[in-house]
């Protein structure tokens, strides 16, 4: 699926790991992982969980891009 993130991005930005945004969304350090190497897609209220814990809004870390 070409879903893609900047999750990496925004996390650094608030200066925290990965098991530390886990715990602020409710998932494991290794979901998070797995967003942010794009091997998995999160689900629209994950999604939505981390837009707000990032502030801000989910099309600014997940964006879609069609297959040539």
């Amino acid at each position: 699926m070409p879903l893609f993130n900047s999750l990496k991005v925004y996390r650094a930005k608030l200066g925290i790991n990965q098991a530390e945004l886990g715990k602020r969304v409710g998932v494991s350090r290794q979901t998070i992982s797995l967003i942010e190497r794009g091997d998995y897609s999160p689900s629209v209220t994950l999604a939505l969980k981390l837009a707000a814990v990032c502030a801000v809004n989910v099309e600014d870390i997940f964006y879609y891009q069609e297959d040539d």
